[in-house]
């Protein structure tokens, strides 16, 4: 069971984009669910340095977050920019380009959960 665990959090984060390893951005993986069939459930906590943005992706399934500390602007292709803060929740659809710019002047934490296609990057760069 703990090595299942751990093969995950490795497949994880080979499979996070290159932007991923980017100074000011963190990716903590929490863990991985194999549910429902076909997918995978993971759950990350994302940490943002101000000023510093994810880079512009995309996932082949849902997002679905919650602000834990900071503020940051969602910038998702085709809509209005959105402005969060702590307390505020996001979804996206799957496969919708997007990108999020920590805006605040103290480190951005989020909580991120992805439901995800088996065997496909978590994220991916979309130019």
């Amino acid at each position: 069971m703990i090595k299942r665990l751990i093969a995950s959090i490795v497949v994880l984060i080979l499979a996070l984009p290159a932007d991923a390893q980017q100074a000011g951005l963190k990716r903590t993986p929490l863990q991985t669910v194999d549910f429902p069939d076909k997918y995978s459930t993971v759950s990350v906590i994302a940490e943002l340095a101000p000023g510093v943005s994810a880079g512009h992706h995309n996932h082949p399934g849902a997002e679905t977050g919650y602000v834990l500390e900071g503020e940051y602007d969602l910038m998702i292709d085709g809509m209005p920019v959105k402005h969060l803060q702590a307390g505020n929740s996001w979804q996206i659809a799957a496969g919708i380009p997007h990108d999020l710019k920590n805006t605040g002047n103290q480190p951005l934490k989020v909580l991120v959960v992805y439901v995800v296609e088996k065997g496909k990057p978590l994220a991916s760069p979309v130019p």
